[in-house]
Parts: C-alpha cells; structure tokens; sequence
C-alpha cells in the first residue's frame, strides 16, 4: 500500500486522520501544504515523514527562478523543520535534499530543482527497499505460530510502502508463518486501533486490538512470544525514542522475558546523540488527551501533560532489525558497523 506518491507536480498522501471510517487521498501542491500535513498528522510515521519533508522542499522551490530561488528554498527548509522535532528522519531527508540542491545549483534554478526532484524520488525508492530488508532481517526471528504485540503504527502507513515493525510481521505473513498480532490501541490518538488494526485486517493478517493497560497481562498470561515496534530517533547507544507507551511495553517485556525488538531504516540512528537524555521530546495539543474525535471526556480546565514520545533504554532492547541487519548489543560498535557498511 503505497502511503504517498509524486505525480502531476503534487504529493498525493493518504489522509490518516480519516482512517479507519474513510480512505482519502489528498494532494499537496505545496510546501506549506506539506509543512501542515505533517504537523497535523495527515501523514505520520518517522520514514513518511521524511520523504514527505524532501518532496516538500521541492514543491517550496518548484515555481522559482534564479532570481529567487535560494530564499525560497531557505523559507521552506526552515518551514519543514519546524514541524515535528523528535522523528529525526525528517532532518536526515532535508539536510540530504538540500545538499542535492546546493551540489547542482551553480548549473541554474532548473538543474538544482531537477537534482532535488531525483533526490526525493530516490529516497522514496530506497525507503520500500529498506523496508523490506528489514522485514526479511526481522522474518528470521519470528517463528511459525508467534503471537505479536505492536504499539503504535509502524506500518505501510507510516513509511512510503511495507513497513518496519509491521513489515517484519508482513514478512512472516507472506512467508507462510502462522502469527498473529495484537495491537495496542495507542492512546491518546489511537494509531494502533486506527491505523495498525485497520492495515493488518486489511492484509487479512490476524489481529487483536487490545488498551494499553492489557500488554503487561497478556504477558504475564504467556500470549505474546515477542514484541516488535518502530522508532523515531536511535541515539548511537541504541536508546529509542518511539510513540508514548513504547517504554511501559519494554518494561512489561523485560519482567516477563518477553523479547523486544526495534525495527528502523538507518535514516533513523542519529548518531550526534550519545543517549536518549538527548532526544528531544514532542508535546502535543491538550486537547489530543481531553477530547476523542471532538468529543470531550475530561473536565475542561483540567492540567494536561501530553509528550508524543517516550525513550526506551537500549538496555531493555533486545535487537534493532535495520536493512543491513540486527544489530545487537553493544549498539554503538555495531550501530557504527552497519553505518560504515
């Protein structure tokens, strides 16, 4: 299922705050459009995001000349930027697409948006191929008749096609395992009860949609032979920062020795950051934790603390599936293998 795509000079992505009531495509004929999709989460997902982001430089530059192109590409990288601070993709993808720019600018406005064109178009290529590296990475671990736990969505949805997390189930899937999954519904914007559950029941892959609160029983009753989630940002000493709750599963899993995998592009290690201390967390609107679909569950004036991510200590990581391999630990040596690869 491909999440986004470029075509007639627009960004064709698929609405996911619609999802799972209605399946709509909206096309993006600008940078600020794009700016806007990924702040209000139309398209999610830190390897979407990416892609979306370099695709978005482009559009921000498209009706330039030389005149005025240099500014319009500085007004829009810094637009994009903005956006969401923790999924480090999307600042991999912008350093990358303007470095393609700026190497083709002295041939003219026409050649640095062409090379910037083929750089996102390359990106978007590269993520499908490293995403289903990483499902055949991660298909070695899972055994026929697994049940899986996943929190959030780190599916088709939240890349440009497969997946990571759920792409390691979709790999098992297509090989033949029997596995099953259950999704936690990923409170407070529910991606797994909307994005996750809906794509899996989609693919016809068996799922159950389970709060939350349950993971840690599910464990504890021996339903879940591992669990496998995505990532936003991997600091070099492999502490993850994933959607809010990713954390409180690692623990549940570790008590219960219950292995827990991540699973990320390389794009996704920021390798500047020594641990997860320094990861910059996200905190959204109030109203995301006091209100669903508009209607209000908790009093008005009450305090609301609502970070969109967490960090997972390496130590509680059993292995980080990326295209080149598993890593394991320690994840700074074999982080930096994989990187130099």
């Amino acid at each position: 299922m491909r999440t986004l795509q470029f075509e007639d000079n627009a960004l064709v992505i698929i609405d996911q705050t619609k999802l799972p009531t209605e399946f709509k495509s909206v096309k993006l004929y600008t940078c600020r459009e794009v700016a806007y999709a990924i702040k209000v989460l139309m398209v999610r997902g830190a390897p979407a995001i990416g892609v979306a982001a370099a695709y978005g430089l482009y559009l921000g530059v498209s009706n330039h000349n030389d005149d005025d192109i240099d500014e319009a590409l500085a007004e829009s990288y810094d637009l994009l930027r903005s956006t969401r601070p923790t999924a480090v993709n999307l600042f991999w993808a912008l350093e990358r697409a303007k470095g393609a720019f700026l190497a083709a600018r002295p041939k003219g406005a026409a050649a640095a948006k062409q090379a910037l064109l083929v750089e996102a178009d390359n990106m978007a290529k590269e993520d499908v191929e490293a995403n289903m590296k990483i499902g055949e990475y991660g298909n070695t671990l899972v055994k026929d008749g697994y049940n899986i736990l996943t929190h959030c969505n780190a599916g088709a949805l939240a890349t440009v096609d497969y997946g990571t997390a759920v792409g390691v189930i979709r790999a098992a899937h297509d090989s033949g395992k029997k596995v099953h999954v259950y999704a936690d519904e990923t409170r407070p914007l529910l991606q797994g009860a909307r994005l996750t559950a809906w794509e899996l029941k989609r693919d016809e892959i068996p799922v159950t949609l389970i709060t939350d609160n349950m993971a840690g029983f599910l464990m504890k009753q021996g339903k879940v032979d591992m669990v496998i989630v995505g990532a936003d940002r991997i600091a070099r000493n492999g502490d993850t920062a994933n959607k809010i709750g990713t954390y409180s599963v690692a623990v549940l899993a570790q008590c219960n020795n219950v292995p827990f995998y991540v699973a990320a592009p390389l794009s996704t290690i920021d390798i500047k950051l020594k641990n997860g201390s320094e990861i910059p967390i996200e905190e959204r609107d109030h109203e995301e934790v006091t209100t669903i679909k508009g209607s209000r569950i908790a009093p008005a004036d009450i305090d609301v603390y609502n970070p969109a991510f967490d960090i997972t200590e390496a130590n509680l990581i059993k292995g980080i599936i990326t295209e080149k391999g598993i890593a394991y630990p320690p994840y700074e040596d074999n982080i930096n293998n994989f990187l130099k690869a």
